[in-house]
């Protein structure tokens, strides 16, 4: 039965890709993305849904728009609209009371507007200064009465326009993180790499010329699965983690405890900034073809080593 109606939405969703007006639908942005006030939308029960999804993902990258309840609407909330708005009517049949009462109030006030319906001929079709027809061609469900492929086509209309009109701007990855300073997509886009990094005396370090023997306490008090082989600068010239350890001494037995570290250590350690966004350090660890990598070096920009970032540290966070 499942694959049944996967392939029913799969046939509905082809027939409105393949029936849409490109043209029109161009005519519409334009005239979106033109108009100096907000984009307001509104809908009844399913469609006032999708309204208020739209919306709100249009506010979140940046283009100004609100959802208005129609009921609401005619009980006052009319005064927020001015005639440099856009008023977008969601509404798969065009014939709802409650949108075709907003029609004259909205025309005193010179709003421009736009009616979103899957039926051309409908009353809110013919008031509206343009019309952007959805083609339907049946909903899922078996009565063709509960709005299911209608709500699902309005708001890949709505996804379409809201994504166009934030490409339009040029909106930043930064200009995002604004936005959603809070949860796993906040995290994401505004924890650094200097935010999580372990810092000072906390950095297991060691000189070029100790032995093996002599930082053995270093890796193992400070945690972290290596230790930094650092100049007299502090600037970084090798890495030496657990696996190293274990590497070398299957290697050489227990002479390897009498080698120096810029003998045995990796000489081309990875390493980030500390103003990198830290699922990049997730990336850049990911990447690695030799061996697993689980911690950074983090260095500034005169290569000096100022911290440490771990694995584990990232995915403690959540991103």
């Amino acid at each position: 039965m499942l694959q049944e109606l996967f392939d029913n939405t799969h046939q509905h969703l082809n027939y409105f890709f393949e029936h849409v007006d490109m043209k029109v639908m161009e005519e519409v942005f334009d005239i979106l993305k033109s108009r100096p006030g907000m984009i307001i939308l509104t809908g009844v029960g399913k469609s006032g849904l999708v309204a208020k999804k739209i919306a709100a993902t249009m506010t979140s990258t940046n283009t100004r728009a609100i959802y208005l309840s129609p009921i609401n609407a005619l009980h006052g909330d009319l005064g927020i609209v001015t005639d440099r708005d856009v008023f977008v009517f969601l509404s798969k049949s065009g014939e709802s009371e409650e949108l075709l009462s907003l029609v004259p109030s909205l025309r005193n006030k010179g709003v421009k507007l736009i009616a979103v319906v899957s039926n051309k001929e409908s009353r809110l079709a013919k008031a509206s200064d343009r019309v952007v027809y959805l083609p339907l061609e049946k909903e899922l469900c078996p009565f063709n009465m509960a709005p299911t492929t209608s709500t699902t086509i309005q708001m890949i209309f709505g996804d379409v326009i809201t994504i166009g009109l934030m490409r339009l701007k040029n909106f930043s990855i930064e200009e995002y993180a604004l936005n959603h300073p809070a949860g796993r997509i906040g995290k994401r886009i505004t924890v650094k790499v200097r935010d999580l990094m372990i810092k000072g005396d906390n950095i297991p370090h060691c000189k070029p010329n100790d032995k093996l023997v002599d930082i053995l306490v270093e890796l193992s008090n400070k945690r972290c699965g290596c230790v930094l082989i650092l100049d007299e600068g502090r600037k970084l010239k090798g890495i030496f983690t657990d696996g190293d350890l274990r590497r070398t001494l299957q290697n050489l037995g227990s002479d390897a405890l009498n080698e120096s570290m810029e003998k045995i250590m990796i000489t081309t350690p990875r390493f980030i900034s500390p103003d990198v966004l830290a699922r990049e350090a997730i990336k850049i660890m990911e990447n690695s073809l030799s061996h697993e990598v689980t911690v950074l070096p983090v260095v500034n920009d005169e290569k000096q080593v100022i911290g440490l970032i771990k694995l584990h540290d990232i995915i403690q966070t959540g991103i």
